[in-house]
């Protein structure tokens, strides 16, 4: 076979997958809006099963609702029969995926289920099958025409592109944002993305607070030792007044000759800009950008005028967010 006839089978390939999606899209009814709202009020864990390629969907969707806040596993249908049926509790949620609905793996399950009073969501395609019958919600996948003509193909792609949904739903319904996204994927590029300002802040005696009225003698003794090229001036309430910055101080001695007896008050720039303890840190870094700043105060939105940290493009950059 010529090369160049390969990309049309995989044309037709992709064309079967499709018309399997817009038939899914078009099938889905209240069955599915149930579905969300009984594994948004689950309060224990979402178990997930299948054989066969129903089964590698069935893990990858346990592990997608698990990546957005709802806990989930997935549990071999072969092994449940020799004693991993003890996972599941009756708080637990299952779900069954099979495309005929038959397979005789999930049968053991779908009796274990019913008999406990274990909720059981079936995704299934035949209406006359064990997992339709048996299942307290159903949601019925579209037969389809399977890429080469038996393999688990356009019938895989529905089930993962319906898991897929269940999982985003869930997460609108549960308002999963993105500060609990963070939580649960600490590590690489996107935890690095996810982190707050609170995160990297630089707080307590780090901050480089001065009184309003300290004389720059004091104050820049203090600019030294905290070394960050900056001075936070705050009032006797320790509400935040003024920031005093290296240029700044360049810019004042060219024209004053004597700074040590001037007030930090005379010299700050007044309302610094500040941003909330909660904002992304790439937020943070767009508003230096944009401002053409190095720093940042930073605030709990309760009281916007209270400096509790501090945030230097350094801290952005050791932390690898760009």
């Amino acid at each position: 076979m010529k090369k160049k006839k390969f990309t049309q089978i995989a044309k037709e390939v992709i064309n079967l997958e499709i018309k399997a999606l817009n038939k899914l899209k078009n099938n889905l009814n209240n069955s599915f809006n149930l579905a969300v709202e009984q594994i948004a009020k689950c309060q224990s864990k979402v178990i997930l099963c299948g054989v066969g390629k129903s089964g590698l969907i069935a893990n990858k969707i346990a592990a997608t609702f698990s990546s957005v806040g709802t806990p989930s596993f997935y549990l071999s249908a072969s092994d449940s029969s020799h004693g991993d049926l003890g996972s599941i509790s009756k708080k637990d949620l299952l779900i069954l995926i099979s495309n005929s609905g038959e397979t005789n793996e999930l049968k053991n399950i779908i009796q274990y289920a019913n008999r406990n009073k274990i909720l059981l969501i079936g995704i299934v395609s035949k209406k006359d099958s064990v997992l339709y019958r048996s299942s307290d919600i159903k949601l019925l996948t579209p037969k389809v025409q399977e890429a080469g003509g038996i393999i688990p193909t356009s019938s895989t792609t529905a089930q993962l592109a319906l898991g897929d949904a269940l999982a985003i739903a869930t997460m609108k319904r549960k308002k999963f944002n993105k500060i609990d996204f963070k939580k649960i994927h600490p590590a690489g590029s996107l935890g690095a993305q996810l982190k707050t300002v609170e995160d990297i802040m630089l707080k307590d005696n780090a901050i480089p607070f001065v009184r309003e009225n300290l004389k720059m003698k004091q104050a820049l003794k203090v600019l030294n030792s905290k070394k960050l090229g900056f001075l936070l001036v705050i009032d006797k309430k320790k509400i935040t007044k003024g920031i005093i910055t290296d240029g700044e101080l360049r810019r004042v001695s060219q024209k004053k000759q004597n700074l040590s007896n001037l007030s930090a008050k005379q010299i700050m720039t007044k309302k610094p800009i500040g941003i909330d303890k909660n904002e992304l840190v790439v937020k943070a870094l767009s508003l230096m950008n944009s401002k053409k700043i190095t720093s940042l105060y930073v605030y709990n939105k309760k009281n916007k005028f209270k400096t509790i940290g501090v945030l230097h493009i350094h801290n952005i950059l050791q932390s690898n967010i760009s």
